[in-house]
């Protein structure tokens, strides 16, 4: 039976569960503050990629890069889709035992997608890396995409299978009604039978309305690009011990990013760059590629993401309420995810079991004791 679903927050997540919701034949609401992918989604470093996840999210990652080899099958569009591969390099011998401690752990769990490699082979993939680096993590196949491009098309998509977008509408209250939702911003009021909270860095004010609170902070990695330059690098790179993201378009642009955060300002919905932190991400740059020193920074720019304590997303229903599920929290590295999501909160609204252990991300984790984790080290 169809059911009318509302969906907060129209990024990557929000539009992926919107085209699986739809598909099923709901009747899909999508209601985002600004537009898709405004923040978070729409402006991040489009890394897809399974290096350095933390264990919990390792088949989720697995099964979401499998969707990326044929998004074009999804939604129409490749969505700029590049699997160049990546590396997290190592700057010096105690670099060198991390990574090796990881690709054991790893292996371990059973999976075999990270690989140790040596001096000789990393210079060979950048010749113009720095000569005092001694080796790598790597990950081939993984790579980067387009991250505008992608909530673009996965909303079309939806929007054919029959959703609604609506934008420039801040939802300002939730209320029960019969057995499912109210939900009013402005003037305009939405009902639903199930309510999808996929509202990123203001997913934590609907957990309040929902009587589940979460210890959600909002927090904004920062980006820039250079001039058009010479090509120069045909992998995604990363520091082992020192946050960055770093790899050459197709045009010669560098982007540059990691991990380094700017301000937040939630009430008025921006995020602004610091100067101090974008040249900590340059001195890095130049430290791994010393010819980069003369390159031009053409533009900076932030995100708003939604980070939590444990840098896992919570996803799944909710504790308090059959008739709401959860989709945010994904801490600066969901954009991979979103392809997998979907699936996910689609399983879950028809009452089916997952294909994917989503059991560690469970709300309930911030409200009642959990088993401790696997400690593995990972890049968040």
């Amino acid at each position: 039976m169809a059911r009318r679903v509302v969906i907060v927050g129209a990024g990557f997540h929000g539009c992926s569960a919107a085209l699986r919701l739809s598909q099923q034949g709901n009747h899909v609401t999508v209601i985002d503050k600004a537009y898709a992918g405004r923040h978070a989604s729409g402006v991040n470093a489009g890394g897809v990629r399974r290096l350095g996840r933390h264990p919990a999210e390792i088949p989720l990652a697995l099964a979401a890069w499998e969707r990326w080899q044929y998004m074009a099958d999804i939604v129409g569009d490749d969505c700029g889709f590049r699997p160049v591969g990546q590396v997290k390099v190592a700057e010096n011998d105690e670099d060198m035992a991390i990574l090796a401690d990881r690709e054991r752990q790893v292996r371990n769990l059973g999976f075999h997608h990270e690989v140790l490699i040596g001096r000789d082979e990393l210079h060979r993939r950048l010749p113009a890396l720095a000569g005092h680096c001694p080796g790598a993590l790597a990950c081939d196949g993984d790579g980067f995409a387009n991250p505008y491009r992608t909530v673009t098309a996965w909303r079309r998509e939806a929007e054919r299978q029959g959703a609604r977008f609506r934008e420039g509408i801040e939802i300002t209250a939730i209320e029960p009604k019969g057995n499912g939702w109210r939900l009013s911003g402005g003037r305009e009021h939405f009902d639903a039978d199930l309510l999808v909270n996929c509202a990123g860095a203001w997913a934590g004010e609907l957990c309040k309305w929902f009587g589940e609170p979460v210890p959600l902070t909002a927090e904004a990695p920062m980006l820039m690009i250079t001039e058009r330059l010479s090509p120069f690098l045909g992998t995604v790179v990363g520091a082992t011990s020192r946050p960055l993201s770093f790899k050459q378009f197709e045009n010669g642009t560098v982007l540059i990013g990691g991990g380094v955060r700017g301000d937040v300002d939630t009430v008025r919905h921006v995020a602004e760059t610091r100067l101090d932190g974008l040249a900590e991400n340059a001195d890095t740059v130049v430290s791994l590629f010393p010819f980069m020193k003369e390159a031009r920074i053409m533009r900076t720019w932030a995100g708003v993401e939604a980070v939590m304590p444990d840098y896992i997303p919570v996803l799944g229903l909710s504790s308090q309420h059959d008739n709401v599920i959860h989709a945010f929290g994904f801490s600066a590295h969901g954009y991979q995810l979103g392809p997998i999501t979907g699936e996910i909160v689609a399983d879950l609204a028809m009452e089916r079991e997952p294909k994917l252990p989503i059991t560690p991300f469970s709300i309930q984790r911030f409200q009642t004791p959990c088993p401790e984790q696997d400690k593995l080290t990972y890049a968040n």
